[in-house]
């Protein structure tokens, strides 16, 4: 009999400890690491209307739209109409949603980079270390066939960016600094990739290690300057025409 007592008590301890914010061995571990466990953001265009601007992406600079490409919704850059010195559409709208007003000095140093077409993830906040993957094809572009990954997008419009050209064979990661490019590394070897397929590519922080793979092949590794933090997306040059999907990003456990 004193044994059952005690095994129908031992639930209702539990259950008593837990509302009152004591540690239950075993219980309260497994609810911590629930809490704590880093969110992967897979962001999903499905839902998007073909044809239109993307409303999982922010477009800031050059002519971004959703289009329909294997049977499913992608995200496309078109070049073609490129000018130098154009943002795109509504961009003070754009940059006001997601700097508020700290916006004006954004839009000065976007006017500044419109030599290069991006697109702002809505959905992330704030990445600065894990995983940031896409998938994209080349499809055309006289000047450049650039597809790339954006990252610690800054409310002053500075920016770091990897990225692979058709036109080089390479993957090479830039700054973006109070309106100056400024090349940084260039990946290990070239590689030629056929236009209208599609590739992977891959960047990995952790602190300040920067590693970047094409196709699941590690290309690029490099020291930062300091640990990054910002807004990010996708990249373009020109007039290049890419599409872009399964844009995936992962934080590393904290």
């Amino acid at each position: 009999m004193l044994k059952e007592l005690k095994m129908q008590k031992t639930p209702m301890l539990i259950l008593a400890a837990l509302l009152s914010g004591l540690a239950v061995p075993g219980v309260a571990q497994r609810n911590k690491t629930a809490s704590t466990a880093p969110k992967s953001v897979h962001i999903d265009l499905k839902a998007e209307k073909s044809g239109g601007e993307p409303k999982a992406f922010l477009s800031m600079v050059g002519n971004w739209s959703i289009v329909q490409n294997d049977g499913k919704n992608c995200l496309a850059v078109d070049g073609r109409q490129w000018m130098r010195g154009q943002p795109a559409g509504g961009l003070a709208e754009k940059a006001r949603e997601i700097y508020g007003s700290r916006h004006e000095e954004f839009i000065d140093n976007v006017k500044a980079f419109a030599y290069f077409p991006y697109a702002v993830a809505r959905e992330v906040q704030d990445f600065s270390n894990g995983e940031i993957s896409i998938r994209f094809k080349l499809i055309s572009g006289q000047l450049d066939q650039c597809a790339g990954i954006l990252f610690n997008l800054k409310p002053n419009g500075d920016y770091l960016t990897v990225r692979f050209n058709g036109k080089e064979d390479n993957v090479v990661l830039w700054t973006f600094n109070k309106g100056k490019r400024s090349f940084v590394k260039r990946g290990a070897e070239n590689v030629p990739l056929q236009l209208n397929v599609w590739q992977d590519l891959k960047i990995s922080i952790h602190g300040t290690a920067l590693q970047a793979s094409l196709n699941g092949k590690l290309l690029l590794e490099y020291t930062l300057a300091e640990p990054v933090s910002g807004k990010v997306g996708v990249w373009s040059k020109t007039d290049s025409v890419s599409y872009f999907d399964d844009y995936t990003v992962t934080p590393a456990p904290k």
